[in-house]
């Protein structure tokens, strides 16, 4: 088994008044060559929108973007047509493919949004871009993982273009959990979204992260009541 422990506090920051962003990963003016990827997951940005602000028409192309908002509502329009809202509780999926155009505001005029936007290499490059929202209630997490995103085609899943997993967790403190590699030679990233848990030795707070990888499982023991997000992807 190899970890790599990523601190909250060491993040990339930008606060650009209107976005208040931290990033896990290189990206923009932040710039770390420890920190580019972990495996096929290149982006983890957690970010603070200010109301009625946001992210104007943009092209993207290849790439698995997958939003999850963790507070307020963010409206999103593309190219394809798709006009939507989403908020806690809903999940974004969308497969930029071999290209389109979008945009995301804060659909608020008066709070903020926190999300959560995690950008993953495709499987397979060019396909047709690809749109996707759905609703995960809190009794799907409580007291365990809920596959949110995977390389299926279900009613209760967000299909993804790429051999990996998105699970998110809600835990009362003094549990334990065990998760298990969904694809072989993947890793995980964990990502303390709320609250506090300690996994092979490391004691990780909010926003706190540790990527595991070389192993077909690993534990999980919640110190503090907490929501976790695992991110389950090829090394390479």
């Amino acid at each position: 088994m190899k970890t790599i422990f990523h601190k909250a506090s060491e993040r990339g920051h930008a606060d650009h008044g209107w976005l208040n962003a931290h990033h896990s990963f290189s990206f923009a003016s932040y710039n770390d060559p420890g920190k580019v990827h972990f495996g096929l997951l290149r982006v983890l940005n957690d970010d603070i929108v200010a109301p009625g602000m946001g992210f104007g028409m943009h092209p993207h192309d290849n790439m698995e973007i997958v939003t999850i908002p963790l507070s307020g509502t963010l409206e999103h329009k593309d190219s394809m047509g798709n006009i939507g809202v989403i908020k806690p509780n809903e999940i974004q999926a969308m497969s930029a493919g071999s290209g389109l155009m979008h945009s995301e505001y804060n659909h608020s005029k008066t709070e903020p949004i926190n999300l959560l936007q995690i950008w993953v290499f495709p499987k397979e490059k060019n396909i047709t871009p690809r749109y996707d929202q759905r609703v995960f209630t809190d009794e799907d997490k409580n007291g365990k993982f809920k596959t949110i995103v995977a390389p299926v085609k279900a009613d209760d899943i967000m299909w993804i273009n790429q051999d990996a997993y998105f699970s998110l967790g809600k835990f009362k403190a003094g549990s334990s959990v065990d998760y298990s590699i969904q694809h072989k030679g993947n890793g995980a990233y964990i990502f303390v979204i709320e609250g506090e848990a300690k996994i092979e030795g490391n004691s990780l707070q909010k926003r706190d992260a540790i990527g595991i990888w070389e192993t077909d499982k690993f534990s999980i023991d919640v110190t503090s009541d907490a929501e976790i997000l695992v991110i389950d992807v090829p090394m390479n």
